[in-house]
C-alpha cells in the first residue's frame, strides 16, 4: 500500500533530521527522494508500492558531515521485497557512526 521510514540517531537519542533518502527499484531507477522531517521520518515516502524488490538508500555520509560526525558508513542501502502490495511497509534505521540496525516495521 505505502512506504515510510524513520531514522534515529542512537548516540544523541534524537531523530536524524534532514537526511536524504532515495528509493530505487530493482533496476536501480530512482522512484522517490525525500528528506527526514523534525521527527526523523518520511511518513508518506511512496503512496503505492507494487510487489517487487526495492532498495532504500540513506545518505548517511552527508548527514554525518553536516553534523560534524566522523562516520564509517557513507550510505546505507537496504534491499527489501514487497510481496503484499496491499500492506504498509515501514523501514526504520537506528544509526550510530560505526553501526546501524534495521527491521521490518509496521
Amino acid at each position: 500500500m505505502s512506504l515510510s521510514t524513520h531514522v534515529l540517531d542512537a548516540v544523541a537519542g534524537l531523530p536524524a533530521t534532514g537526511m536524504t533518502v532515495t528509493l530505487h527499484d530493482d533496476s536501480g531507477t530512482v522512484l522517490a527522494t525525500g528528506v527526514t522531517d523534525d521527527d526523523g521520518r518520511i511518513p508518506g515516502f511512496m503512496a503505492e508500492l507494487p510487489t517487487g524488490t526495492y532498495t532504500i538508500r540513506f545518505d548517511t555520509g552527508a548527514w554525518f558531515d553536516a553534523h560534524g560526525i566522523d562516520g564509517f558508513y557513507p550510505r546505507i542501502d537496504i534491499c527489501f521485497e514487497v510481496t503484499d502490495a496491499a500492506r504498509h511497509h515501514h523501514v526504520p534505521v537506528l544509526l550510530s557512526p560505526f553501526a546501524y540496525s534495521t527491521y521490518r516495521g509496521s
